[in-house]
């Protein structure tokens, strides 16, 4: 227990040395270093702040491209929406993007690249390491859902200059109506690029013919090509045949790939599939309360889904929700059937570290009946901690009309009760803080009816393989209490009245079960264990006498 008590205050001081943000609020990270090459057209290329507020169907274009400068894409950007490491992509391997130089570009970072904690972009390349980014747009007119979900696994092979390993590969995978699934992949990881201080990723696998192969181009304008990362979303349109491109609030792709639920469609086998979205994003809630003039700034902040230990190699894996509740306009063509769409809800969350966890459950919804701004995310499973031990936890936490309530281990408590499939019973309490409550999420849904689709997701020892297993069909309820402390019992109860959400209802709730195997009913309850709670609630603990400390200043005043 001392050496646990010891390794984990370690972690406090060097987050203390190294400049991470205790109030798990959003830190901007150092610009980018890897630039690319001079000549490349139409490289880096961000997108404005703000979407458009067109009511057309189709996406905006941009006029005024301006490079990944570090700074926030928008006020909810959360932690964790940049990469967390080393692209094998060329662009980030020329001479300038190695200088020692480049570790001195912002206060602290020369710091946090040597902090030996933090999984960073120079350690990526010594173990198994994957990361992945997942899109949800909901359409309930049509009663249909799609998941955009790109990984990179194993990025090692550094602009192409050395091999990768059996399991480095960049993918795309697409769940669709129906639970419908396909995926397209490459086990060439240096076409995959991502920024590091926002979320802007890519990867094309083909390009137009008349974009590669035209007779005039020199080894130069060939060897430009390869340099290109983000573009503009008209050019990127004109000149990829096949890959994805994501930017803080656009989701471009165009996939040519396989049946998903085929054993060989990662080798390039079984019936053809095609799916081409492209949409613009507009973010209303990321992970904390929405950023306003009337409300204290520091409780505003966004916060790190696992908390602020997040930014350090302690867990594994680990999860961000980046968008918790969004709107998204534009179109989808799946094999054949467009869907075109204004202001649908949208969702976005990633993960990043060894792989996936050894056993998990999920539950989203945002597409709530007669709600305009309501978003619950709940899940769970058994990750892994230091000195090679695991724990089992879980959380559920709801964004209502800009408000965060969040229930995790480290204010409250968390059980669950979840089938191998069918049923998903999520009840978390904040019983810490200001704004105590207790929440409910329950999912459910007929196994012969709706089977789900087996998904692929990051293993050790395998890659990307089956292990998981998802739906978007499901029936699906939220309530959410305000909670009192009741001196005669000893606890927390409900306050008498109404609820602040009353069994709202979807029929479009996204359920998820993992790892395994899933052989009976997991009925828990979240028990994170020591030092760590304590640390991990670290922020909790400031923001409080923080407020109690202004209180005293109003008083007197």
């Amino acid at each position: 227990m001392a050496l646990n008590v010891m390794v984990a205050y370690s972690f406090l001081v060097l987050a203390l040395l190294t400049g991470i943000s205790l109030t798990s609020s959003f830190r901007i990270a150092p610009t980018s270093t890897c630039t690319s090459n001079a000549r490349s057209r139409g490289a880096y290329l961000h997108l404005h702040a703000h979407a458009s507020s067109s009511s057309s169907s189709s996406p905006p274009t941009t006029t005024a491209p301006i490079l990944e400068d570090g700074r926030r894409a928008y006020p909810q950007q959360t932690p964790h929406s940049g990469r967390h490491f080393l692209p094998s992509h060329p662009s980030y391997h020329t001479r300038s993007s190695r200088t020692f130089r480049s570790l001195l570009s912002s206060p602290g970072g020369l710091l946090r690249r040597l902090n030996p904690l933090k999984r960073n972009a120079f350690k990526t390349k010594r173990k198994r390491f994957m990361e992945g980014w997942y899109y949800r747009l909901t359409l309930p007119e049509s009663n249909a859902s799609f998941a955009f979900i790109f990984s990179i696994d194993d990025p090692i092979s550094r602009g192409g200059t050395r091999n990768g390993t059996d399991l480095s590969l960049a993918a795309m995978q697409i769940m669709g109506p129906d639970d419908g699934y396909m995926t397209q992949c490459d086990r060439d990881d240096s076409k995959f690029w991502a920024w590091e201080a926002s979320q802007g990723l890519g990867c094309t696998f083909e390009w137009n013919d008349d974009a590669t192969d035209d007779d005039d181009d020199d080894d130069d304008e060939k060897e430009d090509r390869r340099m290109i990362t983000a573009m503009d979303p008209t050019d990127w349109r004109e000149k990829v045949k096949t890959g994805f491109q994501v930017l803080p609030n656009r989701l471009q792709g165009k996939l040519n790939g396989r049946n998903g639920a085929e054993r060989d469609a990662l080798l390039g086998k079984g019936a053809p599939s095609i799916c081409d979205f492209d949409m613009s994003i507009t973010p209303l809630s990321g992970w904390g309360d929405d950023v306003r003039d009337d409300v204290d700034r520091t409780s505003s902040k966004q916060r790190s889904t696992a908390g602020w230990l997040a930014s350090f190699a302690v867990f594994e894996p680990h999860w961000q929700v980046t968008l918790a509740d969004a709107r998204a306009t534009g179109t989808v063509n799946w094999n054949g059937t467009i869907y075109e769409f204004d202001d649908a809800p949208f969702y976005a969350e990633k993960n990043w570290g060894g792989s996936f966890p050894s056993h998990w459950y999920w539950v989203q919804c945002n597409a709530f009946d007669g709600y305009d701004r309501l978003s619950v995310t709940a899940g769970g499973g058994t990750r892994k901690i230091p000195l090679g031990k695991t724990e089992s936890l879980g959380m559920v936490s709801v964004h209502y009309d800009g408000v965060f309530y969040e229930a995790v281990p480290w204010t409250g408590d968390m059980e669950w009760d979840v089938d191998p499939w069918g049923r998903w019973i999520l009840t978390g309490r904040c019983t810490s803080g200001t704004r105590l409550f207790e929440a409910q999420v329950k999912a459910t849904c007929n196994p012969e009816i709706t089977p789900g689709v087996t998904l692929r997701a990051p293993t050790k020892d395998n890659g990307l393989a089956y292990f998981c297993r998802d739906s978007f069909l499901a029936d699906t309820s939220l309530s959410l209490w305000q909670l009192r402390w009741d001196e005669e019992i000893g606890d927390h109860v409900r306050v008498d009245g109404p609820p602040i959400i009353d069994c709202a209802t979807s029929k479009q709730g996204g359920i998820e079960i993992g790892g395994g195997p899933w052989w009976d009913t997991w009925k828990s309850k979240s028990n994170m264990k020591e030092p760590m709670k304590t640390l991990v609630a670290f922020p909790y603990l400031k923001r409080g006498i923080l407020k109690r400390g202004r209180k005293k200043r109003n008083t007197y005043n």
